[in-house]
C-alpha cells in the first residue's frame, strides 16, 4: 500500500526551512545562507521512504514585504498552505514568538490542516529552560499534532519528524517516480546556485536586489562538458562594479563557487560564464519579476 504526504514548510526567515528540506532530501535543492529572505519562490522536493511518498514545499520565509516581490514571496506562502495535508511550521529554539510567526500560525488556523512544529537548530541551544519556555509559549497558541526538537546542521531528530509526518500520509498512488528529487527546472537550479554565491560573498542591500537569468545552458555532443551562460542583474550601476568587483575578482569567486556547485550536482563538467547587467528598480516591477520566475 503506497502512501502520499503533501507538506508544506513555514516559517520567518533564517530559521532553517531550506536547510531542513536539504536534510530530509540528503541533497542541496534549496540554497542556504545566513541572510533572510534567501528563498524567494516555492521550491518542491520530493522524498520516497519505503512505501511513503512526502512531497515538501518549501516557502519563502514570512516577514512584512517592503516592496513588489516581497508581497510576491508573502503570496507564495499563502499558496503554499493552501490544499496542503500538513505543515511543518520551523522556528528557532530560543526567544519570544514574532508578530510574523502570531500572524502564520493564524492563517494555519483557518485553512485547517494538521501543523507539526520543529524547533530547529538545537545543537545552537545554550539554556534548555529557554527552549521549554518557548516549547510552551508555542503550544499554548496552537494545537500541535507534534513538537520535535531537531538540527538540520546535525540530523539530529529529523527522523523523528519524518515519523510524525508519515502518520498523516493517506493512501495513494506516488505522484512522481520513486527516483524524482525535485521538479526545479535545471535552469532554476543552476541560476539559484549562482544567487547562493553572491549573498554569501556580499553584504548589505546589494545582494538581495539581484536576480539571476540562464540564457544558455547546453550539454556539448562530445567531452560531458555543460556550456552555461548567466546574467546576473542588479539595481544600481554601483552595485555593478561590487558585484564584478576590482579587476573582476568577485565575479570570478561567485563563478567559481557556482560552477563547483553545478558539477557537483548534474554530475559533469560545467563551463560557466557569467555577466552583469543593471536593472533599476526590477524589485517594484511587475514583467522583471516575471521574466525572472519570481512570480
Amino acid at each position: 500500500m503506497t502512501k502520499t504526504a503533501f507538506v508544506s514548510i513555514v516559517g520567518c526567515p533564517n530559521v532553517g526551512k531550506s536547510s531542513l528540506l536539504n536534510r530530509f532530501l540528503g541533497q542541496k535543492v534549496a540554497i542556504v545562507t545566513r541572510k533572510p529572505q534567501t528563498t524567494r519562490t516555492r521550491i518542491i522536493g520530493v522524498l520516497t521512504k519505503g512505501e511513503t511518498q512526502f512531497v515538501f514545499t518549501d516557502t519563502p520565509g514570512y516577514h512584512r514585504p517592503k516592496n513588489k516581490l516581497g508581497e510576491k514571496m508573502i503570496k507564495a506562502v499563502g499558496e503554499g498552505i493552501s490544499g496542503m495535508d500538513a505543515c511543518l511550521f520551523v522556528t528557532e529554539p530560543e526567544g519570544e514568538i514574532r508578530t510574523a510567526e502570531t500572524e502564520l500560525l493564524a492563517r494555519l488556523r483557518k485553512e485547517g490542516a494538521p501543523v507539526i512544529l520543529a524547533l530547529n537548530k538545537t545543537d545552537s541551544v545554550t539554556n534548555k529552560e529557554a527552549m521549554m519556555k518557548k516549547v510552551m509559549q508555542f503550544t499554548a497558541a496552537y494545537d500541535f499534532e507534534a513538537v520535535v526538537p531537531c538540527s538540520a546542521l546535525t540530523g539530529d531528530n529529523v527522523d523523528a519528524i519524518l515519523d510524525e509526518l508519515g502518520k498523516l500520509a493517506y493512501e495513494s498512488p506516488h505522484f512522481f517516480p520513486d527516483d524524482t528529487l525535485t521538479d526545479q527546472p535545471e535552469r532554476v537550479i543552476a541560476s539559484e546556485m549562482i544567487r547562493e554565491k553572491i549573498l554569501l560573498l556580499l553584504d548589505r542591500e546589494v545582494p538581495h536586489g539581484t536576480a539571476v537569468a540562464i540564457e544558455k545552458m547546453r550539454e556539448r555532443e562530445t567531452g560531458g562538458i555543460m556550456d552555461v551562460e548567466a546574467v546576473i542583474y542588479c539595481e544600481k550601476e554601483s552595485h555593478k562594479g561590487i558585484i564584478i568587483g576590482k579587476k573582476g575578482e568577485t565575479l570570478k569567486k561567485i563563478s567559481t563557487k557556482a560552477r563547483m556547485d553545478m558539477e557537483r550536482f548534474f554530475g559533469c563538467k560545467v563551463n560557466l560564464q557569467c555577466w552583469v547587467k543593471v536593472k533599476e528598480g526590477w524589485r517594484n516591477r511587475e514583467g522583471l519579476i516575471h521574466n525572472f520566475g519570481l512570480d
